[in-house]
């Protein structure tokens, strides 16, 4: 389950530093702490889904 287009421009205007900003550390973490709670989530009403496990432990490795 990825981002929205809206969802993820909605982050990067909520982080960025500057007026051009899409790659801070700032909005990276950003988008990537959404998806791991959005996979958290789905995680919990699919816990024998290994698929979404092994995407979810990666995203937290990172």
């Amino acid at each position: 389950m990825a981002l929205t287009q809206e969802r993820k421009q909605e982050l990067i205007e909520l982080h960025k530093t500057h007026a051009s900003d899409t790659g801070s550390p700032e909005v990276q973490i950003a988008i990537l702490t959404e998806n791991i709670n959005k996979l958290t989530t789905q995680f919990r009403s699919h816990k024998k889904d290994l698929h979404w496990s092994r995407g979810l432990h990666k995203m937290v490795g990172q």
